[in-house]
């Protein structure tokens, strides 16, 4: 008989390489568009990629994955020398940055949800702050390195849409869902939603007479 928790801890590890390869993506092509040489873009890429978990493990009290785990930085070294080689080829296709930006996004909120359903249960406070750090804090620092506003400040249904995602995510567990259709739906909400926001130049209010 299979092991479903294996088959889970497996399934939800293959995840969070693979949000960290497309938010390492998003950070090798801002990099690139800065100008930067091949060391600054494997540097971006790596803190694009590992910061937001590493940020989390820190705040739940647990020592990163990203430092335990080589396979962390070896897949974001990986994803900033593919895109360092191919940027000539897909420097026309923008669309590509931001969709693995709202792939990374979709992933990284719902593992970072995932990361503390597992240490705190159906704790709702926990699983929101792990899941919002998780999503924005490698994107946050991934802009802020290269001296622009950080975009879930200020640019489309961001931040919003890991709210959504992680939300659902939560009802599915507290309904007695399991945790894998639960990952599966908040992944695909969080993302879908991101990419609609963009589509549609989806935005919250400002403030009357803010600078646009």
């Amino acid at each position: 008989m299979v092991d479903l928790s294996i088959s889970s801890e497996v399934f939800i590890y293959i995840l969070d390489l693979f949000g960290t390869m497309a938010f390492a993506v998003t950070g090798a092509f801002k990099a690139i568009e800065k100008k930067s040489d091949v060391v600054g873009i494997l540097l971006l890429a790596t803190l694009t990629g590992v910061a937001g978990g590493t940020i989390r493990d820190v705040v739940m009290g647990q020592f990163p994955n990203s430092i335990t785990d080589p396979s962390y930085v070896i897949v974001t070294v990986l994803s900033g020398i593919t895109i360092f080689f191919l940027y000539s080829h897909l420097k026309k296709h923008w669309n590509l940055f931001l969709k693995f930006d709202a792939i990374g996004l979709g992933v990284f909120a719902i593992i970072g949800a995932t990361f503390a359903f597992n240490l705190f249960g159906l704790n709702f406070l926990a699983i929101l702050l792990a899941g919002m750090l998780t999503a924005v804090g490698g994107g946050i620092l991934r802009d802020v390195f290269v001296n622009q506003v950080p975009i879930v400040f200020v640019k489309e249904f961001h931040a919003s849409a890991s709210f959504v995602g992680i939300v659902i995510f939560y009802f599915i567990l507290y309904f007695g869902g399991e945790l894998y259709y639960a990952t599966i739906a908040g992944i695909v909400i969080t993302t879908s939603l991101r990419l609609v926001a963009m589509k549609y130049n989806w935005n919250l209010p400002r403030a009357k007479g803010s600078p646009d």
